[in-house]
């Protein structure tokens, strides 16, 4: 973990960038490979790449356990109500992309085509081929992912927030969704374990119900939260552009190592008592 940490802040993703990088004969990297040297050996080529194909099992736990120690420590909802949203936001997949007609007709396509991702439409985004990365983020000031996962783009929303949903902080009674999530059976079981489930009403505009202005707010606080969350998140690491990596296990690795690096930085600058909302690509490209 201590080196994923460290190739995620250096977009490394690649063991043999990694320690071509560290064989350089500079003090930094030496000081590198004293921190990352156990009783004295330093593992091998092969030692790294098992180690960290095994890291992305473990990472969905990590990442979820670590933001919520982040929310407890940082305290966001000090002057806020106390709310999660949910959303997910598509990566693009490295490479070319492979039409769905070929798929369906068996044609191999190029190497440089990650086969492995899938096609998904967005709203907002039209159609994109990739991965999706489901997340649930704190509504407040500052914006703190607390549960998340990596899936095919071809997975649904809903079913995912089945296991993500579960991770929240349990103070978190409030859930902020989108038409997405709206389903009366959905809203059945989140009352059934203890939370508030809020979601647009479907059907045409405009809504006259009585709850409409109380669910247009709370929309909007969830669309800030979540969309600016992804946004930044997106801008940090390089994620409006094609991922860096092929296949599941390593896109995986790529996408929740990188939300561990997010709430670690962000640790960081309110135990330094730095702004916990603004510089962080800076301090980033600057670590």
């Amino acid at each position: 973990m201590k080196a994923w940490v460290i190739m995620s802040v250096r977009h490394r993703h690649r063991v043999h960038d990694w320690l071509s990088v560290l064989d350089e004969p500079t003090a930094e990297r030496r000081l590198v490979r004293a921190l990352l040297t156990e009783a004295g050996r330093f593992p091998t080529r092969r030692t790294w790449e098992r180690r960290l194909n095994a890291l992305p099992h473990t990472l969905p736990a990590q990442s979820g356990g670590l933001g919520r120690c982040v929310v407890a420590r940082l305290d966001p909802w000090a002057t806020d109500g106390r709310a999660v949203a949910m959303d997910s936001t598509v990566l693009r997949a490295n490479g070319g992309v492979w039409h769905q007609t070929h798929r369906d007709q068996g044609v191999v396509p190029p190497t440089s085509i990650d086969t492995a991702a899938h096609w998904t439409q967005s709203g907002w985004h039209g159609w994109g081929y990739g991965w999706k990365l489901p997340l649930v983020t704190v509504v407040a000031a500052v914006w703190i992912p607390v549960a998340a996962e990596r899936t095919a783009a071809q997975h649904a929303d809903h079913a995912i927030a089945r296991l993500l949903l579960p991770e929240r902080p349990p103070e978190a009674h409030v859930v902020l969704g989108d038409p997405a999530y709206a389903d009366p059976a959905r809203h059945q079981r989140g009352a059934a374990a203890g939370r508030i489930l809020i979601t647009p009403c479907r059907g045409p505009d405009p809504h006259a119900d009585a709850g409409v202005e109380v669910r247009r707010l709370l929309h909007k606080l969830r669309s800030r939260a979540i969309e600016h969350c992804k946004e930044q998140f997106k801008g940090m690491f390089d994620g409006h552009g094609q991922v860096p990596t092929q296949g599941l296990r390593h896109t995986r690795r790529f996408a929740l190592g990188a939300i561990v690096v997010y709430h670690l930085m962000r640790w960081y600058r309110f135990e330094q008592g730095l702004d916990r909302r603004v510089g962080l690509k800076a301090f980033l490209r600057a670590a």
